[in-house]
C-alpha cells in the first residue's frame, strides 16, 4: 500500500519547493522541517492558497484536510497562542480560554512580529517567537493533512501526529464550534 502522502497531486500547478527560489519565511519552514527530520517535501503552489478553501481547492483535497492556523495574542504575557484546526471548523475561543487563559484577537502586525509570516501563510513551525499551541482534535479524521510553509503559494503535507510532533508534543483537544449538520 502506498503512502497517501506520496500519491499523485490532482492540482497541476504544483511544483516542488526546492525547484524555486524560496522567500525568507519559507526557507525557515524548511530549515525547520528538515531539523526535525519532517520526511516530505515543501510545495510550491502557482496560485496563492490565502484562505483555507483556496488551498484545498489548488490541492484538489477536502477543505477538513487543510491545517490552519490561527493565532490569538495571550492577554497576560502578549505571548502568540497558535490553534491549529481543520479548514472545515470554526476555533471556539471560549474552548481555547479554558487552556490557555484570557485571549485577544491579533491584527496583521502582530502576526508577522510574532511568527515572522505573514496571514495566508501561517506555519506550524517556524515561528520567530515560540507560540503556545494547541491543536484541533479533529483533524485526526484524516491520515493526511496539509499545513502553510511560510507564504500563500507554499505547503506541505503531513499527518496528524507528525504535527503534533512538529509542534512538541502540543495537546490535541477540542477547541471546535460544533459543526452544522447539513439539513
Amino acid at each position: 500500500m502506498t503512502d497517501p502522502v506520496d500519491r499523485p497531486l490532482t492540482a497541476t500547478s504544483l511544483v516542488l519547493i526546492d525547484d524555486i527560489d524560496r522567500p525568507e519565511p519559507v526557507r525557515r519552514v524548511v530549515a525547520e522541517l528538515a531539523a526535525q527530520c519532517h520526511g516530505h517535501p515543501v510545495h510550491w503552489l502557482n496560485v496563492p492558497a490565502r484562505t483555507a478553501q483556496e488551498a484545498a481547492d489548488a490541492l484538489g483535497v477536502s477543505l477538513g484536510q487543510i491545517a490552519k492556523s490561527v493565532i490569538f495574542r495571550r492577554r497576560a504575557d502578549d505571548v502568540a497562542v497558535l490553534v491549529v484546526t481543520a479548514g472545515d471548523r470554526r476555533v471556539d475561543e471560549a474552548r481555547v480560554v479554558e487552556h490557555a487563559g484570557p485571549i485577544g484577537r491579533a491584527d496583521a502586525a502582530y502576526i508577522k512580529a510574532q511568527t515572522g509570516f505573514s496571514i495566508g501563510g501561517v506555519s506550524p513551525v517556524g515561528h520567530l517567537n515560540k507560540p503556545l499551541v494547541l491543536v484541533d482534535a479533529s483533524l485526526s479524521r484524516f491520515p493526511v493533512i496539509w499545513a502553510a510553509a511560510g507564504h500563500p503559494c507554499a505547503v506541505f503535507p503531513l499527518s496528524p501526529a507528525e504535527l503534533v510532533r512538529l509542534c512538541g508534543g502540543a495537546p490535541v483537544i477540542d477547541v471546535v464550534q460544533a459543526p452544522v449538520d447539513a439539513a
